[in-house]
Order: C-alpha cells, then structure tokens, then sequence
C-alpha cells in the first residue's frame, strides 16, 4: 500500500465521494456530470471453477491468461449503472474541438444509435471506451489508465502498452499501476456483479434467480427493442443495475492473449436487451474485436478506493487528495 499527494487540485472535477452517495463529479459548467459507485470488498485466495449451478466459469487473469475466476484481492468500485449518453456526450464537449478518434478509424465511426439521454451510450468501441476512462482521470489530476502514442484526435492515435514497471501489479500491460479510473478486468467486473460472499451465483439477483425477463432485467426481446434507462430494472446482488443484459459491457481484459495485444480481443460482459437469458449468467463471456461498435456494446467504469482522509479534504476545499494504491 502507497499513498500519494496530489496538490493544487480544487473541488471542481475532483472526487466527491461525499458519505453514502458515493458519487464521483467530472467536467465543468454544463457538461458537468457525476458517476455512482460502489465498492466491492476483497476476498483475497479465493478461486472458484463453477458457480453455485456448477456452471464453469472462465475468466482473463492477469499473467495467467484463461483461467477460473479468481479474487481480485483488493477492493475497488465499480459503477453502479452504465455509461450513459449524457455521460459520453459531455465528455465529447469537454474534449472537443479534439474529437475522438484514432487508428483503427473504424473504430470511432459511429454515433450512438439508441439516443436516449438515460440509455447506455452505444456504439462504442474499446477504444473509445479507454479514451473516456483516459479523460476522467487526467481531467481530475490522475495518471491516464491507458497509453496512447501519437496525437489524440488525428488518425495515428494509437494504443500501446505499458512496460512491466509501469503496469498494475506488473502484469496487467494495459492499465497503468497509478491510475485512478479505468475498465474492469474480467474478474473484476464478474466479482461485482455475481460475488454473494461465499461464491460466484449464475444470476446477479439478490436471491440467485433468474431475473424477470423486461421486470427486473432487459432481456429476450423482439426485434425493434433497444436498451432501457440505466436503473430502470430491479437493483443486483452487490448494488449495481444492468449486469445482466440492457447492453453488453467492454472489459479491460484480452480475451485470451497472454502478451496484451493491442489488437486482441477483449472479452465482453452482461448480455444485452436482444439475447436470450443464457448470455446473462456469470459463465457466459464473449469474445470481440476492440475496434468493433455495435448497437449493443457499452461500458461501465471501475475505480480505486479513496482514503477516507481524502473526504474530509474535498469537504473543506483542500489542495491534497490521497488515494489508496495497490502494488
């Protein structure tokens, strides 16, 4: 554990996690907008094969490519919807006159299909996930989670990797160790959605079962259907909404490629509104290419921990924000 000083930061985009709101504040004037998480408790050692319905479970972990699910070992937040139009529309404004963009191009071709203020933001390539998830932390004072070499907003922005020094937990060639903001690895994001404090459940339902379909989770429906307001559906097992279907989510993790390709597949989470139920059980992952952007593909964002001293400090207006950080 580490702990750093951030001075001559003010309140303005910096992290309010104030007491039980849990929500985290970025950009300015109107396009000002905040992000609710949840911290999600360590369980360190604990590896599980199958779920509770004996279901195997595969994961991407960090240095040992597909694997069991395996405990992250620290805690962490995650948020508690998905990323949201208004959300993915205010961060273009802040960016902008750069747009996003970069190499592949077919990777930030598209506007959002499904419009809504409230629904997951949509079309979406990992790319452009990684480019929101850069701007909140450089927006308040934290090292970019993701390397991109060339100039953002031309056709040579590119991913790259972090070297060994630099990565989190030195495996993980993608995050950066001092990042605050970034993509859920696969455990991290299944442990949010499926840990109930003794093992991983097939359903992220409170009580283990399968949600009511368009009830409790957006799911097997009809063509013509679209994703449904963030929040809309009944809350999950650890507090979040929408880890089963309304719009597949992006990780962080290869799917399973050892050496962190730039170009290597990410592994995709949750289902979505239009797939049958089985896509929404914790055993179930899916393999994408990271320049892809589909109607159904969004994201949701993950983040450190604060230390409770960086409450009091954001409170009183002070120049200092520690935060907790894993080695």
């Amino acid at each position: 554990m580490k702990m750093r000083a951030l001075a001559g930061l003010g309140l303005a985009g910096m992290l309010l996690s104030a007491g039980a709101a849990g929500a985290d504040q970025f950009g300015t004037g109107d396009n000002q907008f905040t992000i609710d998480f949840v911290t999600i408790t360590a369980n360190p050692g604990v590896t599980r094969s199958t779920n509770t319905s004996g279901d195997t479970i595969e994961t991407f972990t960090a240095g040992a490519g597909v694997s069991d699910y395996t405990d992250p070992g620290y805690d962490y937040r995650i948020g508690v919807y998905e990323t949201t139009n208004d959300q993915w529309n205010k961060f273009r404004a802040e960016l902008a006159p750069v747009p996003v963009t970069g190499d592949p191009t077919s990777a930030y071709d598209r506007d959002p299909s499904w419009t809504g203020t409230n629904v997951p933001t949509n079309e979406v390539s990992w790319y452009e996930a990684a480019q929101f998830v850069n701007w909140l932390n450089t927006s308040t004072g934290h090292h970019a989670a993701y390397k991109f070499t060339g100039t953002q907003g031309t056709s040579g922005y590119a991913l790259d990797t972090w070297s060994a020094a630099e990565a989190n937990n030195g495996t993980n060639l993608y995050r950066h160790k001092d990042a605050f903001y970034y993509l859920p690895t696969e455990d991290e994001w299944l442990k949010a959605g499926y840990w109930d404090g003794t093992d991983i459940q097939r359903w992220a339902t409170p009580d283990g079962t399968q949600p009511v379909e368009d009830v409790e989770a957006n799911y097997d429906n009809e063509s013509g259907a679209q994703p449904w307001d963030v929040g809309t559906g009944a809350k999950e097992l650890n507090g979040t909404f929408d880890m089963m279907g309304n719009a597949w989510e992006w990780t962080e993790s290869p799917y399973s490629d050892r050496y962190y390709g730039t170009n290597a597949t990410r592994g995709v989470r949750s289902g979505s509104y239009f797939v049958s139920g089985n896509y929404l059980a914790s055993s179930s992952r899916v393999s994408i290419n990271p320049s892809s952007a589909n109607i159904s593909f969004g994201f949701r964002v993950a983040s450190e921990v604060p230390e409770p001293c960086s409450l009091v400090l954001l409170s009183l207006g002070g120049l200092a924000l520690a935060k907790r950080r894993r080695r």
